[in-house]
């Protein structure tokens, strides 16, 4: 009975990840909501390579080998066009959102420690740290004057134990000295490595030992806003 209870308990505590095959169709049905000729060409895409494939087959009399080359090789192609296609929809329906620049964040492949709203203000502007090779680097959303003010504290306050770690900072939007969302990530890529795995671990590690800097703005949250995932904590533990 205890060994029953246990499996129902635990299927109740969370709710099961759909597989692989039922994500690509989830994603499917969202790039064609927004793209309708995406799938349509890169399936055609696939197809014509495919057909060559199979058309040097029969021309050098080689029937097996050309087209089990040329299926895995098509349906390669098409499904790199794909996902370039579902990130691009990604894209379009993050930009503007606020934490659009967080989500991006979150989901960088590689040695990089996000650390979400380190800094905050009531009108909803946010400061997210990230390090890695390259050192610090401050990701602003909101406004951009008022963002100013807060990757400048962030950075003095980051100084006193990064030292002479490079401290890089960016703006996410559409404007002047802004980064789109969609070149986010490759923004920071592009950053040239300063530091080893070891010297990104040590940095990492003296940064999270600093007192939280962001605390409960005062008055009333604008309407419908939502707190960044860094402050919650500190509202509930406030």
């Amino acid at each position: 009975m205890a060994k029953k209870s246990e499996k129902t308990t635990a299927g109740q505590g969370g709710e099961k990840q759909p597989g692989r095959l039922k994500q690509i169709g989830m994603v499917a049905k969202v790039v064609h909501k927004q793209s309708p000729r995406t799938i349509p060409i890169a399936v055609a895409v696939a197809v014509v390579i495919f057909a060559a494939f199979v058309g040097v087959g029969v021309w050098t009399g080689s029937w097996i080998i050309w087209p089990l080359t040329g299926l895995p090789v098509a349906f390669l192609v098409g499904f790199i066009m794909f996902t370039r296609a579902a990130q691009r929809v990604q894209y379009q329906m993050l930009d503007g959102r606020l934490g659009a620049g967080m989500a991006i964040l979150e989901n960088m492949r590689g040695n990089w420690a996000v650390e979400p709203g380190v800094a905050a203000n009531k009108q909803m502007d946010v400061v997210h740290r990230v390090v890695g090779r390259p050192g610090v680097v401050l990701v602003g959303e909101g406004d951009p004057g008022r963002l100013k003010g807060l990757i400048a504290g962030e950075k003095k306050r980051v100084a006193r134990v990064a030292h002479d770690t490079p401290i890089y900072d960016f703006k996410v939007g559409n404007g002047e000295d802004q980064v789109p969302v969609s070149k986010l990530q490759r923004a920071l890529v592009k950053l040239p490595r300063n530091l080893d795995k070891g010297d990104t671990a040590e940095l990492n590690y003296r940064l999270k030992a600093l007192p939280p800097a962001m605390r409960m703005p005062k008055g009333p949250m604008p309407k419908g806003a939502k707190l960044p995932k860094g402050m919650r904590g500190n509202k509930a533990g406030g």
